[in-house]
């Protein structure tokens, strides 16, 4: 008996212990089950409305000088006296005496050209004369039709050919001595300049560079697609020109200037398929009297940002581009909070916006807020409602 105790012994306990773990198993109480919902994701909205668009188009380019003329000697001489405003960057106005040369060879020419004048003037009224005797004398004395040699009309001929030789001489001579004083053949700016007292300049030796300051030309490249915000008509003359606002970084702070889209270089580059418009500005360097606000001048070479205000189109939404889903669908959320998908018309797409003809109806509301899966009737909760 002693010999089996030591294996009846742990048998025992193990059964024990199996019964009383079935025991705490059968009295544990029943847990109920409960099954949770994810919550709706929560969206910003905003309100449709359709009413008339303005489109317009972002571009940037270059100010350039609408024109530039070379300034050039159209006689040669000696430099005698050079303006003191001839210097690159400085106004000058229409008819201000830029360079003189030495005028004493020209004026002594035009003494010449008055004394040459002078003898032919005498000359034709000898002939004349003698014409006229000429034709006394046939008169009391000849036969018959005279000839033109008898009459001296060759003599007389040749007398007022040299008159009218002798009268374009003087002009030319006195073209000549008022081309010795240069003058600025509008109000411009003085973009180069190449002269300097003493200096020998011959004929159409370039002496300066001018560019008018009545107005500058800013040329923007923009794409063809873009040109369905313009006006046909304004492009091509027969409407008026669209109106640009042009902003730069200029002496510290952002400044911005209006002008107009003039003309289309009306050629589109092969390469990036873009248009070249060329912008014009008026007054760009504040020179006209104003309303007495300081005005900063538009200097050539700075680079601006264009917004070109473009046609109005009606009955269209102008949507954030977040609302667009692919190229034509938005998500509109119900009155009951509940998400759908629509398919609508985008006419016009821009860097921020988009603009909607068709799919939507005024007071519906669109989802701005990005969602990883969405399917149609899904509920959402409405965080923001915002207005176009």
């Amino acid at each position: 008996m002693r010999t089996a105790l030591p294996w009846i012994l742990p048998v025992v306990v193990l059964a024990a212990g199996i019964l009383g773990a079935r025991a705490l198993v059968g009295a544990r109480p029943e847990l109920e089950t409960v099954r949770r919902e994810a919550p709706a994701p929560l969206v910003r909205v905003m309100t449709v409305e359709l009413g008339p668009q303005r489109l317009s188009i972002q571009a940037s380019g270059s100010v350039r000088p609408r024109s530039e003329l070379r300034v050039v000697a159209e006689v040669e001489g000696r430099v005698t006296s050079v303006s003191p405003r001839l210097v690159e960057g400085a106004h000058v106005a229409a008819g201000e005496v830029l360079v003189e040369l030495d005028r004493r060879d020209y004026e002594l020419a035009a003494v010449r050209a008055r004394a040459e004048l002078a003898r032919a003037r005498a000359g034709l009224q000898r002939e004349e004369a003698e014409a006229e005797v000429a034709r006394e004398q046939w008169d009391e004395l000849g036969d018959g039709e005279p000839s033109a040699l008898a009459l001296r009309e060759p003599q007389l001929a040749e007398a007022r050919a040299a008159l009218s030789a002798a009268e374009a001489a003087l002009a030319d001579a006195e073209l000549d001595l008022q081309r010795t004083r240069v003058l600025a053949p509008f109000d411009g700016r003085v973009r180069r300049e190449a002269v300097d007292v003493g200096q020998f300049v011959a004929r159409n030796e370039e002496l300066a560079r001018l560019y008018p300051v009545d107005r500058v030309e800013v040329v923007l490249a923009v794409a063809d697609s873009e040109l369905f915000a313009l006006d046909p008509e304004a492009l091509a003359g027969d409407a008026p020109a669209p109106e640009v606002e042009l902003r730069a970084d200029f002496a510290g702070a952002e400044r911005v200037w209006h002008g107009r889209v003039v003309r289309s270089e009306g050629e589109i580059d092969a390469a990036t398929r873009t248009v070249r418009l060329v912008a014009e500005v008026e007054d760009p360097f504040a020179l006209a009297p104003g309303d007495g606000a300081p005005r900063v001048p538009l200097e050539l070479g700075l680079y601006v940002r264009a917004t070109i205000r473009g046609r109005t189109l009606d009955d269209v939404a102008r949507l954030p581009r977040a609302a667009l889903r692919g190229d034509d669908r938005v998500f509109v959320v119900d009155a009951e909070d509940r998400l759908w998908r629509r398919e609508v018309e985008v006419v016009r797409r821009e860097r921020e916006h988009v603009f909607v003809a068709s799919g939507l109806t005024q007071g519906e509301r669109v989802c701005l807020s990005p969602l990883e899966t969405a399917v149609d009737g899904m509920p959402v909760r409405v965080h923001d409602e915002e207005r176009p």
